[in-house]
């Protein structure tokens, strides 16, 4: 093999890995399998796959660690670092921008999960389904509740294999974890509005796992559009209470 037919090797090996980076089958953080196993899974030689390695490691997608072997990289800036995402999470009012923002994207995740979900898709959202069903039993944090919240409807994104689509919404991670966690802080405590969170989400489970895209994308719609609604409401509620306070001690 000449050293063009290794180039040409090496960016076919470097083009299948992007792929599984791509498909979620490698997460960020997440270590590469041995060079043995590569081998194996790509049908290349040790020679190719460490030039196509050194092609991604080039690129910035993945990382090698001395001892500890390659990883797949972080492929995006931290939200923290980017002025705008600051912007965005230091502004209350931009919580409901927000909620508008998941209600299009995880309504139509839904609906792609349950028309194009797999057996493996489904096992994986019933387990993501089955830990936040059992945290309600225990003395769970509002972060912990907004976490496996947070990561039941990531799993259902994941089942609906658009990779730009599940890119989008891990990109808002941090600030869609702070919008989960608004609301099972102000909505958990209270049971009337658990209750109905709860039938939401066996409705969205159902929609999905039972292959039923229409119902699924209504499910979480309509899921999100009534946190979105409760938060409004006890808002309202907050700052009635402040006005009857200040009423009360003179300050009209």
């Amino acid at each position: 093999m000449d050293q063009e037919d290794a180039r040409q090797v090496a960016d076919v090996v470097a083009e299948r890995i992007e792929r599984l980076i791509v498909d979620g089958v490698l997460k960020t953080g997440q270590a590469l399998p041995s060079e043995r196993r590569l081998t194996e899974k790509l049908g290349a030689s040790r020679t190719a796959l460490r030039e196509g390695l050194k092609l991604l490691r080039a690129r910035g997608i993945i990382e090698t660690s001395h001892g500890k072997g390659s990883f797949v990289a972080r492929l995006t800036a931290k939200p923290s670092l980017s002025p705008m995402m600051h912007l965005l999470g230091s502004q209350p009012r931009t919580l409901y921008d927000l909620f508008e923002v998941r209600g299009m994207l995880e309504a139509e995740s839904a609906r792609l999960a349950a028309l194009r979900g797999t057996a493996a898709d489904f096992v994986l959202i019933t387990r993501r389904y089955d830990e936040m069903l059992a945290a309600h039993g225990e003395e769970a944090s509002a972060s912990q509740h907004a976490r496996l919240d947070h990561a039941f409807h990531l799993a259902i994104c994941e089942a609906s294999h658009n990779p730009v689509l599940v890119h989008t919404l891990s990109s808002l991670t941090d600030l869609l974890l702070s919008s989960v966690f608004a609301s099972v802080n102000n909505l958990y405590h209270r049971a009337p509005q658990k209750r109905v969170i709860d039938r939401q989400h066996a409705r969205l489970y159902s929609a999905v796992t039972g292959k039923l895209p229409e119902q699924a994308r209504k499910a979480a719609a309509e899921h999100i559009a009534s946190v979105c609604a409760n938060l409004r409401e006890i808002e309202q509620e907050e700052q009635r209470l402040v006005r009857a306070t200040l009423r009360l001690e003179g300050w009209d």
